[in-house]
């Protein structure tokens, strides 16, 4: 190799001066810089793709000349391993060492020999191909030619066409460095793109608080980006939205819609449909930090699908989500207060109320308001009447009724002691109901109502339309119930407490008190009533003869024969020590003595110990001038007195106007 052929190929390390197939260039100017690219030995394992490409358009730039009509080419790596060229001289290589290689390698010169076994009589010369600033073997140009040639021609040949192919692939390389570039460049403009309308898409959505914006917002900036595109948002939540393209949606087994795969997937999904459609079907899951809430579906032309931006839409989906989730959290802690505040003003005025009667009511009058029911029924389990009884509901035709405790759907849920949501009454109906029926109602739904920890009752709201009632509409009543339950449990603590301060702990009997205060009561609104003041006989002697424990039992056995000699309507009290007292509402004197006469044949007839009564009877009339619980209880008190010291075991009418002995 000559000396300027030999500088032709190698430079310096960072020497200013580099070859290309111009001549020198200054390699300091900036317009030069593309061509001062360069490859590393770190490079040669991956460049057999573009030494291969830069074969072909070297092939084809030098097909015109007459050393490639008289010479066969070949190209082989910087290691002496096959890349391309003829197949005689692969053939060769296979068959044989031949040394001119391995010099070639070693020298980094270019060498000429004689070809052995299938080219003998021919030409072989190898010359190395260096890169362009350390001079590193990249590559080894291979030639065989005829001996009509001499060798030393054949070398120059074989230098100047591998030159032609050094320069066909440094062009090569800057052209792919160059398209590399744009490449980039492209991509960056699109990311900026893609960055400025995401920024611009989530600047929108975060100011969105409410849920059907959010979802509008989705739907109409995808179709800005796609106008020809066919947008639906399908929402698996339980949300309802008048834009006509949210869809719920639907999941079946059967089904095998983008949408539904998607959503079961959780990942974007792309489906072509066959021809003569040309419809690409592409589903773009929508989902938050919880899960996936929707699917955005778009229908688009198979030929519109290369300018499409999928990881765009991925990301508008995912900031939908984002978003979405967001409005929910914000409409779900909204309605939480709001549903706090309707709970604290519930409970408030439920225990401004002890009353039973009011705070059914008012409970009534409250569900129905809160959870916009049609109707609404509260049952209550009576212990005397052995079934459920309807304390309250605007169902006026089914006020106080009673239903057996496993009637219907009210007998349901208070066995079952678990709530109830049914949506459409005429297609599933595990039990009969006379309130849905009568009402036409199609939706209910039911909760028990537990007081003190123990199922006392139901409550039931129904509406006319199907599915009408909600999840949250179930958990708000359950929230409202449970406060209702302590309402009432204070209400029957209250009443149970009067009831024992109003009552006689040994007899069962009404205190004295509360006798008086329900006669003067009745002086208010009725136009008669008398008064039975009964007294036990000897009652001393008896305790002093069999004990104060049979004593009591003797006046335990008298007043329960007095509860069962009057009506119910009667009120029998323990007046003091063995004394009795009973008011009867609304009966005169002669109906008086009757019930006394009972009292005291039973009395005489039933008691272990035998025991006699004494009875007073007083009475009161509307046209009575002075009226008065005291002078009631006086007049009777002085027939009692009369009557005891009348000899005992008799009855006796105030002022002695009428008598009763009995031998």
């Amino acid at each position: 190799m000559s000396e300027d052929q030999r500088k032709a190929y190698e430079s310096s390390p960072g020497s200013a001066v580099m070859f290309n197939d111009a001549g020198p260039i200054p390699g300091n100017e900036p317009r030069f810089w593309l061509q001062s690219l360069d490859i590393t030995p770190h490079d040669f394992p991956y460049i057999q793709p573009l030494i291969s490409d830069s074969y072909l358009e070297w092939l084809r730039e030098s097909a015109g000349t007459q050393a490639m009509k008289k010479f066969s080419w070949a190209l082989l790596s910087h290691e002496g391993a096959w890349l391309t060229g003829a197949s005689e001289i692969t053939q060769y290589l296979n068959a044989s060492e031949d040394e001119t290689i391995s010099l070639t390698l070693n020298s980094k010169e270019a060498v000429q020999g004689m070809g052995k076994g299938s080219l003998e009589g021919s030409v072989l010369c190898a010359v190395p191909l260096f890169t362009r600033i350390h001079g590193d073997v990249f590559a080894v140009m291979v030639s065989v030619s005829s001996l009509e040639m001499e060798p030393e021609q054949s070398l120059m040949l074989t230098e100047t066409h591998a030159l032609l192919f050094r320069s066909c692939f440094y062009r090569k390389l800057e052209y792919v460095f160059a398209d590399d570039l744009e490449k980039v460049h492209n991509q960056a403009e699109r990311e900026v793109h893609r960055r400025s309308i995401m920024f611009q898409y989530v600047k929108r959505m975060h100011v969105q608080i409410n849920v059907d914006n959010v979802l509008v917002e989705a739907i109409d900036s995808v179709l800005a980006l796609y106008p020809k595109a066919k947008v639906e948002l399908f929402m698996s939540q339980d949300h309802e939205s008048g834009h006509p393209l949210v869809r719920p949606l639907l999941l079946h087994h059967w089904q095998r819609e983008v949408y539904v795969r998607t959503f079961m997937e959780g990942t974007l999904t792309i489906d072509e449909h066959k021809e003569p459609d040309s419809i690409v079907e592409i589903g773009i899951p929508m989902g938050g930090k919880q899960g996936v809430y929707g699917v955005l579906h778009v229908e688009v032309d198979k030929s519109e699908l290369p300018d499409m931006d999928l990881e765009l839409l991925s990301m508008m989906a995912d900031a939908a989500g984002t978003a979405f989730e967001n409005a929910k959290l914000y409409e779900q802690s909204n309605l939480m207060i709001h549903e706090l505040r309707m709970i604290n003003e519930l409970t408030q005025r439920l225990n401004k109320s002890l009353h039973l009667a009011e705070i059914f009511q008012f409970a009534n009058h409250e569900l129905l308001k809160i959870l916009e029911a049609d109707y609404c029924c509260i049952l209550i389990y009576n212990e005397e009447l052995g079934g459920l009884e309807v304390v309250s509901c605007n169902a006026e035709w089914l006020a106080k009724e009673v239903f057996e405790k496993d009637y219907g759907l009210g007998g349901l849920v208070y066995h079952s002691k678990e709530p109830l949501i049914l949506s459409d009454y005429n297609e599933e109906r595990p039990a009969e109901s006379r309130l849905m029926e009568s009402t036409h109602s199609s939706s209910m739904i039911a909760t028990p109502l537990t007081v003190n920890g123990e199922v006392r009752g139901v409550v039931l709201l129904t509406h006319a339309k199907r599915h009408y009632f909600s999840y949250d509409s179930y958990r708000l009543l359950q929230a409202l119930t449970s406060h209702i339950g302590l309402a009432i449990g204070n209400a029957f603590l209250h009443a149970e407490v009067r009831r024992m301060a109003n009552r006689d702990m040994l007899t069962e009997l009404y205190a004295r008190h509360y006798l008086d205060e329900m006669i003067h009561e009745c002086q208010t609104r009725d136009f008669c009533g008398s008064l039975i003041v009964v007294d036990i006989d000897a009652f001393k002697q008896v305790n002093d003869t069999f004990g104060h424990q049979r004593g009591d039992k003797i006046l335990k056995q008298v007043s329960s024969i007095v509860k069962t000699t009057i009506r119910h309507s009667d009120i029998p009290a323990r007046w003091g020590g063995e004394e009795l007292a009973v008011y009867l509402p609304g009966l005169g004197i002669q109906q008086a003595m009757q019930v006394a006469e009972r009292i005291r044949i039973r009395v005489s007839e039933e008691t272990d110990p035998r025991v006699t009564v004494s009875c007073g009877i007083s009475e009161w009339n509307w046209t009575n001038d002075k009226i008065s619980v005291e002078s009631l209880f006086y007049r009777a008190d002085m027939a009692l007195y009369e009557a005891k010291n009348g000899g005992r075991n008799r009855i006796v009418v105030e002022r002695a106007e009428a008598e009763i002995g009995l031998d």
